[in-house]
């Protein structure tokens, strides 16, 4: 089993996720119309996660994806340099160092460094 992500703007959104999480594309799969109706990409040993364009009677929705990173701090500057706005700032807490943000399609991420 895997989550599957929808979004406005799949293509966008897997060239986001390749750039700031460093998330590998696989497999795409396109609609005559060039909508991307499934793809994959792999975040390296949390492993894969769908991705398609809305339309089909899917639609996005609210999701939290929690991701553990090496740096936190990092990770976050990427995602704002990005376009995603900060929810809770990266700072310490008795569990890690962590924060959350959302990206431009409104997926939040809970980054974290236990």
């Amino acid at each position: 089993m895997y989550p599957r992500l929808v979004v406005s703007d799949a293509r966008a959104a897997i060239d986001f996720y390749a750039k700031v999480f460093g998330a590998v594309p696989g497999e795409s799969f396109s609609d005559d119309s060039g909508r991307i109706v499934h793809a994959e990409v792999s975040f390296g040993g949390a492993g894969v996660v769908g991705i398609k364009d809305q339309g089909d009677g899917d639609e996005p929705v609210s999701l939290i994806m929690a991701l553990e990173v090496t740096d936190p701090d990092e990770v976050a500057a990427a995602m704002e340099a990005g376009g995603a706005s900060v929810i809770y700032p990266v700072a310490d807490h008795e569990y890690g160092r962590g924060g959350r943000l959302r990206d431009p399609w409104g997926i939040q991420w809970m980054l974290m460094r236990p």
